[in-house]
């Protein structure tokens, strides 16, 4: 009997740019082409060259790494970033995108202050899913705490999960600021989960996005899930790589994100095609029932 063949899921890893702060997008490309990463993820801020199409094609033609999402400018620093109307910063990471050849936007939902754009933003959502191929794959996020309060900063619901949207995005270090079950969360997305970004974290009232395998987030079995269910998302890395003492240390740490995500993606095909080797083996003609999608 052959030995069974590991599948690798279709689904591609990339390197968040916002992995390599205080570091450029620049240095983001660089590294993801040196590490093997299957391409970036574009977070919008203050670079000047996330902010600009040319160059970030120049960027990824030149290092043969594809753009694969946009990341929005939903940060309190990207507020005045490509226009202080939030709808307009929403049509220009679209626009972004369809001209990048990236299948996904990540977006954020509003902040509560934002309450025009935040009443509107489900159908407003829905409005612009329907006019584009592109993805907006809405992030589910936290309540912000400090000592023994809590403050609820986003609206409709910094569960995601509570409304009603085409695509998700989890983000498993925002599950774990929350202290929410990553897993039943992946749960209620079910097929409409089409992004995550991988990265842990401990509970923390800080968003702290460690690297997988650092923290108490289910980072191995949502990624095992992942392989069993055929996502065909992209599972993005981004990790705070701040406190690297070097640039020698911050690439460790994003080869050892990718190790890790690789391992588990294909760990969990490896031991389905274990499985049906045996079923096979044993004369019986029933087969392995597939798993539950997420």
């Amino acid at each position: 009997m052959a030995e069974p063949v590991v599948r690798i899921p279709d689904a591609k890893v990339a390197l968040s740019t916002a992995s390599v702060y205080p570091e450029s997008t620049a240095t983001a490309f660089e590294i993801a082409a040196r590490l093997g990463y299957d391409g970036v993820e574009i977070m919008v801020w203050t670079d000047p060259v996330s902010q600009d199409i040319e160059a970030l094609r120049r960027l990824s033609d030149y290092h043969q790494v594809p753009i694969l999402a946009v990341h929005a400018p939903c940060l309190l620093i990207t507020q005045r970033v490509w226009s202080t109307d939030p709808w307009v910063k929403l049509q220009r990471a679209r626009s972004a995108a369809e001209r990048l050849g990236a299948s996904t936007v990540v977006v954020h939902p509003p902040f509560r202050w934002q309450r025009q754009y935040a009443r509107d933003f489900v159908t407003g959502i829905w409005r612009m899913a329907d006019e584009t191929d592109v993805r907006f794959a809405v992030e589910n996020m936290y309540p912000w705490r400090y000592k023994d309060r809590e403050m609820l900063a986003y609206a409709p619901e910094w569960d995601v999960t509570k409304d009603d949207y085409r695509h998700f995005t989890v983000d498993l270090s925002h599950t774990a600021t929350a202290r929410t079950d990553a897993l039943a969360m992946i749960d209620r997305m079910g097929d409409r989960l089409g992004h995550v970004h991988l990265a842990d974290g401990k509970g923390s009232a800080k968003d702290e996005h460690l690297v997988p395998g650092r923290g108490n987030q289910p980072c191995a079995e949502l990624l095992e899930r992942l392989a069993l269910t055929g996502f065909d998302g992209h599972v993005v890395i981004e990790v705070n790589t701040r406190r690297a003492m070097s640039a020698a240390e911050r690439e460790a740490d994003l080869a050892e994100a990718l190790a890790f995500t690789r391992l588990h993606l294909a760990s969990a095909t490896a031991a389905s095609s274990t499985g049906s080797a045996r079923s096979t083996g044993s004369g019986s003609s029933s087969r392995p029932s597939g798993a539950p999608r997420p």
